[in-house]
């Protein structure tokens, strides 16, 4: 059992630090199996040596946050017991350092593969975001082009996706263009409304600055001073794929992000974004992020339920091949 003791010096931002009926620091309590008690301005942590250690981290980013007058809640305390599981320098450095700051918000990693994926698309021009729903990927690559665009580093945002299950069949569908692909669409545009005020959103979609079209607008088009995102590419086809990869222009980034495990395309098909994978791996300049179950930063039981999914499709693997033999 291992004990740590410290102090911190402002009252105020104690009381946000610990929150109501000193609710954050039993979410800590609870996620670490650690013991928090507070006298005053003194905290004493008791616990296993990497636990207690963990949950010290985890309340000096925090107490970092709201000195910087960051609101904290439930959210923010699990984020930081994600970003310091490791424990290394450079994990409580990102949880600290790295934000993207829109009109609405200020938007920070809440998980060590977040904050990784942040920096490879600041870094690179072309990225892959993979994994389950709920961890991000998307959320995080529109808020870091509206931080650029606000910044005036691009003039504009491109948001895509392969529409009706990746067949693009909109003929069948009532009513005009839009109001055939909107609802495929509509993901991108919540996360545009959460950065941006509703009539910059309308304003700039008016003008071209942001624009949302399905995958198939892409083609024979030059993408120059833009930031570029395809969501949902699990569906799209290898030539699609790579129609859309030689878009890129000048001065642009390419964020393409999808999951693997929930592919829509008939059987046969071979998914763009797996295709795009094995055939890019050994190119610099393009990097991948790959995210987990421990990523998702949506309701607890989505990270449960993604988990038991990645168990039933181990466990039919290694049945395929104890059948094999």
């Amino acid at each position: 059992m291992a004990e740590i003791e410290f102090e911190l010096f402002n009252n105020q931002l104690i009381q946000q630090l610990v929150g109501p009926n000193d609710k954050n620091l039993r979410i800590i309590e609870e996620t670490l199996k650690v013991e928090i008690a507070t006298f005053g301005n003194q905290i004493i942590i008791r616990g296993s040596d990497k636990h207690t250690q963990q949950a010290k981290d985890a309340i000096d980013a925090l107490y970092n946050k709201v000195s910087r007058g960051i609101q904290i809640g439930e959210q923010e305390v699990k984020a930081a017991i994600r970003m310091t599981g490791n424990g290394s320098e450079k994990s409580k450095e990102n949880l600290n350092d790295i934000v993207l700051k829109t009109k609405k918000r200020h938007i920070y990693p809440r998980s060590p593969n977040q904050a990784k994926y942040i920096a490879e698309m600041m870094k690179n021009e072309m990225v892959f975001g993979l994994g389950p729903a709920g961890t991000g990927k998307t959320y995080l690559a529109v808020a870091l082009a509206v931080s650029m665009m606000l910044e005036g580093t691009i003039d504009k945002i491109i948001l895509s996706r392969p529409a009706v299950e990746a067949g693009e069949n909109l003929g069948f569908l009532p009513g005009d263009l839009k109001e055939k692909v909107d609802p495929y669409l509509r993901p991108l545009y919540d996360a545009l409304y959460e950065m941006l005020p509703a009539e910059q959103v309308d304003k700039k979609l008016a003008i071209g600055e942001i624009e949302i079209a399905p995958l198939a607008f892409m083609r024979g088009r030059t993408l120059s001073n833009a930031f570029v995102i395809l969501d949902e590419a699990q569906n799209t086809t290898p030539m699609q794929m790579k129609m859309f990869l030689t878009r890129l222009g000048e001065n642009s980034r390419m964020v393409v992000n999808g999951d693997l495990t929930q592919v829509d395309l008939p059987n046969a098909t071979v998914s763009g974004l797996r295709d795009a994978l094995d055939t890019l791996k050994n190119v610099k300049g393009i990097s991948a992020v790959t995210f987990g179950a421990e990523d998702v930063v949506r309701h607890g039981l989505v990270a449960k339920v993604v988990l038991a999914y990645e168990q039933r499709s181990k466990n039919r693997e290694k049945k395929l091949k104890d059948e094999k033999k």
